[in-house]
């Protein structure tokens, strides 16, 4: 299946694994684009920019495919040091950038100079058409059925994706809520180039969290998250668990960002990835959950949805067409 993503990117299928914390590292990405995807590497779950320089190495070592690295750019009172980051991608020789959070005007001339085509994830419309005018060369538009930061918007991609479509001219891959063939061929006939999935990756063998997290998203539905941090206009989607239970009551009781801080703090979302404790702290799950009854290789599930895909668009839907040809 060719898109103007495929093409412009050199991958073979249109699937983006996304960036996550603590779950975009080299053996997941790798996987990833060894099946004909594009995996993505995290670099802030790296603790410094010489470990970013190693994960790359690592996932070279286990693919010759293309894959990227995720930038998450935030506000913080002790941010990181985004330039050696920046760096230490740029002399990697890494070819694909994913970039998120703030916006990324101070990093695209450095990654554009090395001949690094960057992808940045925005949540709006009108985030997606500032993007392409400071000239990334592709968008990643989450809907609100997303794990992580959806916005404050609420738009579902079903709305989001076809919206955004009518105003850039740069690909864009449909992000939030797909987890199967059926999404991927929803999106494209949207009007997108590709599928961003994060949680359906995370829940694949190869992933680095426990199995426990894994089984934990086979059982949950799709109405097993949370949307936490609504009253500090950060919202942020995340699995439903005692923690984040507590930090929506909390919420309601009109509590400030100190009062929940110890309950949200990243090194509890960390555990819950590496010890498999589910109550440990927060952790981000998309509504997509309720999709997934699996936990298969990068490759199967790939093969698996090209396959589905093919059978929709050549199978399904055109057998729709030719019956509506019939009837006339």
């Amino acid at each position: 299946m060719r898109t103007r993503f495929t093409e412009e990117f050199g991958v073979h299928h249109p699937i983006v694994q996304g960036g996550m914390m603590w779950v975009g590292r080299a053996e997941l990405a790798a996987a990833v684009s060894e099946a004909g995807a594009l995996g993505i590497i995290t670099g802030l779950t790296q603790p410094t920019p010489e470990d970013l320089v190693k994960e790359i190495a690592r996932c070279r070592e286990m693919t010759d495919q293309p894959f990227g690295v995720n930038l998450t750019i935030l506000p913080a009172i002790s941010p990181p040091p985004y330039a050696e980051y920046r760096q230490a991608i740029v002399e990697s020789g890494v070819k694909i950038v994913e970039t998120a959070g703030s916006n990324p005007k101070d990093h695209l001339p450095v990654f554009h100079e090395a001949g690094i085509k960057v992808i940045h994830k925005c949540t709006s419309v009108r985030h997606a058409i500032k993007a392409e005018q400071l000239g990334v060369d592709a968008v990643s538009i989450d809907g609100f059925e997303c794990a992580g930061h959806p916005g404050e918007d609420d738009v579902p991609g079903l709305v989001l994706i076809p919206a955004a479509a009518a105003r850039l001219s740069i690909p864009i891959l449909a992000s939030g809520g797909i987890a199967d063939a059926r999404g991927m061929v929803a999106a494209l006939a949207l009007g997108a180039d590709g599928a961003n999935m994060g949680t359906r990756f995370m829940c694949t063998a190869e992933s680095p969290v426990a199995e426990q997290v894994k089984q934990q998203i086979v059982a949950n539905t799709e109405l097993d998250t949370k949307l936490i941090f609504r009253t500090l206009h950060n919202t942020a989607r995340v699995a439903a668990n005692a923690v984040s239970a507590e930090v929506v009551s909390k919420e309601a009781e009109s509590a400030e960002f100190s009062d929940i801080q110890h309950l949200v703090a990243g090194a509890r979302g960390r555990k819950v990835f590496e010890d498999g404790d589910l109550d440990a702290g927060i952790w981000s799950a998309g509504q997509c959950q309720g999709l997934i009854h699996d936990v298969p290789t990068a490759a199967e599930l790939v093969d698996r949805m090209m396959a589905e895909a093919e059978e929709i668009i050549t199978g399904r839907l055109a057998g729709m067409v030719e019956a509506g040809e019939k009837v006339r």
